[in-house]
């Protein structure tokens, strides 16, 4: 890092992040792209000299972190905040930085007149290119302070003579990670999810380029948030001489506000921002590594060939039908055999039993070890569905505590799929996830753990607050955190897969506590090469698990269905018990070429696209002589 106590420059291998303070005192971007030769060829602190009066600094500066309510303000902020006397502006002014580390930067910013901090934490990550942001706002008061707004970042490439072009993934449940690219129009571009979850219609990424990039060619601007609840991200271009772009995300400040009470700090999530000069693979390549290498909590590691019962058995599940099932999967060279929905209290159909988490005595009346210990000798590790976030109204768990569930008083608490969504806003609620799921953990050997998520909120109220309501946003998420913490600290071995009706969870923040994403509950091999293209735009191949199912069984062959599953963590789906036995011998050569060719598929960068992978696969397959397509 070069610094000079009023600019900064943080360099990595092949790209460089640089700001200062201007003669003015504010805080702004001087340069974000290409490394250059030396420290004198990045440019200074840009000046706000020129505007009119009716243009702020807000449309002429690339402000670092800029706040609302001082001046001619009209852009988007990254902070608001209201005051205990009523003031709701603020006019954050440049107090010291420390530089540590060569790659460690740490603004502090103050208000002008009132108790309120801001640390900027700026870390160059030099080997993957990237730029880790976020903010801590501490009260150094004695009143209360309400923040409004608190976003992590906000980010500005290069001013330009016309709107970049956005790219950013968009759907639907079952149609997820649909690439989208479009010109910026002039003014705010909002993407968002109001859901408690990161949600299946956008993803917390975006890349920014002319409207030229390749996958291969191209200067190339992206970010993505670390977060796995409601988020947003706000594209704003202005005009002043040139188009200015400023790109902010954060948590969604939709219903949402803190209660910052005196001595308290609010840590916002981390931002992830890196150029490429290499077009949207090495974009993709750059964000595979930082996940694989920094994020996961087993590292860059390839995960076992994967057999789930669902769609064999749905909700009537049993120990005797599951070891059938996993006599077969054995003998395809499955390493990891999987029990889903329906082994716990009640559960016979998705209208009860959520919240009554242990083996029900008619389906197992001993309990699942005799099923684990059946599945082990068998030569394969034993996992299991969960969905600890939920409960059915029709459970002991609710009856017990109707008010443990998300909801406003003299309203009608919405089901989805039959359920409610547990506060885990509260601590007795954490810590009762903590105990049975400890419980289930300690007292079997189960090394998977599939863990399910499957609606969004509805009526976001939490009486019982003792502090501002809205925080239940923020809240919730830190207490799901905590709950995937300390599983985690107690049961380090086992492999947890966010999962939420496909990828309604899926993203940089919660891939610090699990090690794959179930992508899409659409299974159908077709539909698949678009999601997985899609997903791999930002997530590595060793997060996404894919399976081979029967879906469209008729049309599609069985080998081509493996080779699209094969471009990720492979599983299979499929119902067995019906599978033919020249299909059982298909299923078995690809498993055992998928074993010889795992390491390159999962813990490489995204060289090819899923479409590529899947002829590469059918093709090297192929040559071999082991079957043909």
């Amino acid at each position: 890092m070069t610094t000079d106590n009023r600019s900064w420059l943080l360099e990595t291998a092949h790209a460089a992040y640089a700001l200062g303070v201007n003669d003015s005192g504010f805080l702004v971007q001087r340069y974000w792209g290409a490394k250059l030769g030396s420290v004198d060829d990045y440019p200074g602190a840009l000046e706000d000299n020129g505007r009119s009066s009716f243009d702020g600094t807000g449309q002429v500066l690339p402000e670092v972190y800029p706040g609302w309510g001082q001046g001619l303000n009209y852009i988007e902020p990254c902070l608001k905040a209201t005051f205990a006397d009523g003031v709701r502006g603020l006019d954050l002014r440049f107090d010291h930085a420390e530089a540590d580390t060569p790659h460690k930067l740490v603004v502090h910013l103050r208000d002008a007149h009132y108790p309120l901090r801001v640390e900027l934490h700026i870390h160059a990550v030099p080997e993957y290119d990237l730029i880790e942001r976020w903010a801590r706002i501490t009260n150094e008061g004695e009143t209360p302070i309400t923040l409004e707004r608190v976003f992590s970042a906000q980010w500005h490439p290069p001013a330009a003579s016309s709107p970049y072009r956005l790219t950013h993934l968009a759907g639907r449940w079952f149609d997820e990670w649909k690439i989208r690219r479009d010109r910026l129009p002039h003014g705010t571009t909002r993407l968002e999810s109001r859901r408690i979850a990161t949600g299946h219609q956008h993803n917390p990424w975006f890349a920014l380029d002319d409207g030229d990039a390749t996958e291969d060619t191209g200067h190339v601007w992206y970010g993505a948030l670390a977060w796995s609840g409601s988020w947003a991200l706000l594209a704003e271009v202005t005009d002043y001489q040139t188009t200015m772009t400023r790109v902010s995300m954060g948590v969604n400040d939709w219903d949402f506000a803190w209660q910052l009470a005196p001595d308290e700090i609010f840590e916002t999530p981390v931002c992830i921002g890196g150029f490429t000069a290499d077009g949207f693979g090495a974009a993709s390549r750059a964000l595979h590594d930082y996940i694989r290498e920094r994020l996961l909590p087993h590292g860059a590691t390839s995960h076992p060939v994967l057999y789930n019962s669902w769609e064999a058995t749905f909700f009537h599940v049993s120990t005797e039908g599951q070891a059938a099932l996993a006599e077969i999967a054995a003998q395809l060279g499955v390493e990891l055999f999987v029990m889903d929905d329906g082994w716990f209290n009640g559960r016979n159909l998705d209208t009860a039993g959520l919240g009554d988490w242990t083996p029900d005595p008619a389906k197992f009346p001993h309990g699942l070890t005799p099923l684990i210990e059946k599945v082990n000798a068998l030569g394969m590790r034993f996992g299991i569905w969960v969905e600890p976030e939920m409960v059915n109204p029709d459970s002991d768990l609710y009856r017990t505590h109707p008010d443990w569930v998300i909801h406003f008083p003299n309203r009608e608490r919405t089901q989805s799929r039959n359920q409610l969504l547990l506060n885990l806003a509260r601590l007795d609620v954490q810590n009762h996830i903590i105990a049975w799921l400890d419980d289930l953990l300690r007292n079997h050997n189960i090394a998977f753990v599939k863990w399910d998520h499957n609606r969004n909120v509805s009526e976001p109220g939490w009486s019982s607050a003792e502090r501002e309501p809205r925080e239940l946003w923020v809240r919730y998420v830190q207490g799901a955190y905590r709950i995937f913490e300390m599983i985690r600290e107690r049961h380090p071995h086992v492999i947890v897969q966010s999962c939420s009706g496909g990828g309604g969870r899926s993203d940089l923040g919660i891939l610090r506590y699990t090690d794959q994403i179930w992508v899409s509950d659409n299974t159908e091999a077709t539909a698949r090469l678009a999601i997985q293209e899609g997903f791999s735009q930002v997530f590595p191949a060793n997060v996404m698990e894919a399976w081979v199912t029967d879906i469209w069984a008729e049309q599609i062959p069985l080998d081509f269905r493996f080779a699209v599953s094969m471009c990720g963590t492979l599983g299979i789906g499929s119902n067995l018990l019906k599978w033919s036995a020249a299909e059982r011998k298909t299923a078995a050569k690809w498993i055992a070429f998928y074993k010889d060719i795992r390491d390159v598929v999962q813990l490489t960068g995204r060289s090819i696209s899923t479409a590529a992978c899947t002829g590469q696969a059918v093709q090297r397959h192929t040559v071999h002589g082991k079957g043909r397509q």
